[in-house]
């Protein structure tokens, strides 16, 4: 795929929605922290039922450290390996009250370094909370770019990498979120929406169909 091919696409992804947007509900760097690390394995729709009763009670470290790992599992227990995920939040409670002052790190390093973070959270919260380039490549966006071809990758570093290189860069902040909308709702995995999708005629992928 060329650079003009890729430039079109991504012309037509902000025209249909100049603002995209995560849609896990937070309201602050740690909201969306905490957010991003129970969605692993897990649907926004059933992150935000938990977080939106979670958060009114204790939407900061020192409030959700208050809680204690059962306290918190009582609010996330309709989430996938919630007893995981209930024991890494309190760690990286903990971390963000001694290490940071209660405030999430704008640093992949330290990010990372949070129990619970990976990669793809870090990259989650770097572009999301603090509009900085990163592409959280998740099953969605690794399929979308191989696919369509905008950015083939046998693995999901690969295809970050090469979106990060690949995406113009006028559209590299919001194409995060473009490319996670149209993997879930017009380039799905087992009918891709073709007759419906607004980059059909650029798109590269071979088996095509008129599925709406």
């Amino acid at each position: 795929m060329n650079k003009e091919k890729r430039i079109e696409i991504f012309s037509r992804f902000r025209d249909a929605n100049p603002k995209p947007e995560t849609e896990l509900n937070y309201s602050s760097p740690f909201e969306l922290l905490i957010a991003v690390i129970l969605s692993a394995q897990a649907t926004d729709v059933g992150v935000n039922k938990a977080t939106d009763k979670l958060y009114p009670v204790a939407n900061t470290p020192e409030a959700i450290l208050a809680l204690g790992v059962d306290g918190l599992k009582e609010y996330i227990k309709t989430i996938g390996l919630f007893n995981t995920k209930a024991e890494n939040v309190i760690k990286t409670c903990r971390i963000l009250v001694e290490k940071h002052n209660s405030v999430v790190p704008d640093n992949r390093a330290d990010l990372e370094a949070l129990p619970g973070v990976g990669r793809k959270t870090a990259n989650v919260v770097l572009n999301t909370a603090f509009g900085q380039p990163a592409m959280a490549v998740d099953t969605h966006i690794f399929r979308v770019s191989n696919r369509t071809g905008i950015a083939p990758g046998k693995n999901v570093l690969e295809v970050e990498k090469r979106l990060m290189r690949l995406v113009p860069k006028e559209f590299l902040l919001d194409a995060h979120h473009w490319l996670i909308l149209h993997g879930r709702y017009t380039c799905v995995a087992r009918k891709p929406r073709c007759g419906a999708c607004i980059i059909e005629d650029l798109c590269e992928f071979k088996d095509k169909n008129d599925y709406q």
